[in-house]
C-alpha cells in the first residue's frame, strides 16, 4: 500500500476506533511496526493525530484542538433528531417560490434541506454542508459568505465585518440556537455569536428552530433579545409555560409533532473536510 493510502487509512482506522496500539496498527493496515511509527510521526508533525504512549489517538479526543468550544455538529444531529426533522420539515414549508433565505449552520436547520429540494429559492448558509447538499439536490441558488470553515460545527465564519452577508438582504432567516430563554437567543461561543449577528442583520424576518431541549440549556452569552424574534418553531414536548412565557413577549410560536426518521438514513459524511486537508498533505508528500 503507498503511503498516502495506508495513512488516509490509518486516520480512518483511529476514527472509528479512537485509540490503537503500533501491533493493532500493524495487523489492521498489513505494515511493519518501523512503517507504522514512521506513519504516525508523519501525521502527528502535521497534527492529524496525536501520539500516545504505544500508539495513537484520533485527533478528536484533544477537545481543546478545536477552534471553536461548542459540540460537534455529528454529535448534535443525533440528539433529538425526531424533533428537529418535524421542525425542518415545518420550517421549510414557510418558503415562498423564489424569494431569498438565511439558514445558519445548525442540525436542526440543516434537516431543512431535505425539504428545500424542490424549491427555487435564493439562500445565504454558513453551513458548508447543507450548500453541498443543496447543491446536488436541488435548483436552489447556493450563496456562502468566506471565511474559515470549522468542519466539527459545519459552519464557515469570518473574521471581517465587510464580508459578502452584508452585500445581501432575505425575507426571512431560519436559525438554529444553543438555548432560548426570556433574555433572548443564547450561544456558547463568541465566534458564533460574531457572525450570526451579522446574518441577522442581513433579515427582515427571524424564524428560530428550537427543539424543547433548547429551552433547559443555559450560555453565557446572548445572541439577541426576543423583540428580534418574530416566530419560535419547537415541539410538542415544551412545556406549556414555556411557550406562554414567548407568547407573552410577543413572539408567535409554532409546536409540531415529533415524527420518526426514515428507516434508511444516509451516513452523516463530512465530503469535503477531512478529504481536503489530509488529501493535500498527502499528496504534498508524494511530490517531495
Amino acid at each position: 500500500m503507498v503511503n498516502h493510502k495506508r495513512r488516509k487509512r490509518l486516520l480512518k482506522l483511529l476514527a472509528e476506533h479512537h485509540t490503537a496500539s503500533v501491533p493493532q496498527l500493524v495487523e489492521w493496515l498489513s505494515a511493519s511496526p518501523a512503517t507504522v511509527r514512521r506513519d504516525i510521526s508523519w501525521l502527528a508533525a502535521r497534527n492529524l493525530l496525536t501520539r500516545t504512549r504505544g500508539g495513537a489517538a484520533n485527533l478528536a479526543q484533544k477537545k481543546r484542538n478545536f477552534a471553536l468550544t461548542s459540540e460537534t455538529f455529528e454529535h448534535n444531529i443525533q440528539c433529538f433528531a425526531e424533533r428537529k426533522r418535524a421542525i425542518a420539515r415545518c420550517a421549510a414549508g414557510m418558503c415562498a417560490e423564489g424569494e431569498t433565505i438565511v439558514i445558519n449552520g445548525g442540525t436542526t436547520t440543516f434537516m431543512m434541506a431535505e425539504f428545500l429540494v424542490d424549491k427555487h429559492l435564493k439562500i445565504l448558509t454558513n453551513s458548508f454542508l447543507m450548500a453541498e447538499r443543496l447543491l446536488v439536490s436541488s435548483e436552489n441558488e447556493i450563496i456562502l459568505p468566506g471565511g474559515k470553515v470549522y468542519r466539527e460545527q459545519n459552519v464557515i465564519l469570518s473574521p471581517f465585518d465587510n464580508d459578502i452577508t452584508q452585500h445581501h438582504y432575505a425575507a426571512k432567516m431560519f436559525m438554529s440556537v444553543y438555548g432560548l430563554s426570556l433574555l433572548g437567543l443564547m450561544e456558547a461561543d463568541p465566534l458564533l455569536i460574531q457572525a450570526e449577528k451579522r446574518l441577522i442583520g442581513q433579515a427582515e424576518e427571524l424564524i428560530v428552530l428550537a427543539d424543547s431541549s433548547k429551552f433547559a440549556k443555559k450560555a453565557g452569552l446572548i445572541l439577541c433579545g426576543l423583540d428580534r424574534v418574530s416566530t419560535v418553531i419547537t415541539d410538542t414536548c415544551a412545556s406549556d409555560a414555556a411557550v406562554q412565557l414567548l407568547e407573552q413577549s410577543g413572539v408567535k410560536v409554532i409546536t409540531v409533532t415529533p415524527e420518526a426518521m426514515p428507516a434508511q438514513q444516509p451516513p452523516m459524511s463530512f465530503p469535503y473536510g477531512f478529504e481536503f486537508q489530509a488529501q493535500g498533505l498527502f499528496q504534498a508528500e508524494i511530490s517531495h
